[in-house]
């Protein structure tokens, strides 16, 4: 079965595209387990969780669960929330970043999350990216 926002949409909140929230805003729940795409119609993952900065109420990251098989081995990155688009046709996220290099991104695995509020550590992922970073 196919998971995306349309199908996680308890509440009907999507079922009219001409009234409700999307795609402007969204349900957080309904975003979690959306696949990733890039621009070349290649699947990067899928979404397993969002941080949120604290201090702004803003998203700053979506984890991305990518590589492994059924689960096992896969390997995680904190994408900026900038980084990433809604494709509302495909009804998934692209991220315009090539399969090969994803591979080689700085990641993680589910036992060793990083210190996502290090000012450095951020830095460079935002640079990675290609996202503006602001410590403030």
């Amino acid at each position: 079965m196919e998971t995306n926002y349309v199908t996680r949409d308890n509440f009907g909140m999507y079922a009219n595209s001409s009234n409700g929230p999307g795609p402007q805003l969204m349900g957080a729940n309904t975003l979690l387990g959306n696949d990733v795409y890039n621009k070349d119609d290649e699947d990067l993952g899928d979404i397993k969780e969002f941080m949120i900065d604290m201090r702004s109420g803003k998203v700053a990251y979506a984890v991305l669960s990518f590589g492994g098989l059924l689960g096992m081995g896969d390997k995680l990155f904190a994408v900026p929330w900038a980084a990433l688009a809604l494709d509302t046709i495909n009804k998934r996220f692209t991220l315009n970043v090539p399969k090969a290099v994803l591979k080689d991104a700085p990641g993680f695995d589910k036992d060793r999350w990083p210190a996502m509020s290090d000012h450095t550590w951020a830095s460079g992922i935002h640079k990675f990216y290609g996202t503006p970073y602001s410590a403030d």
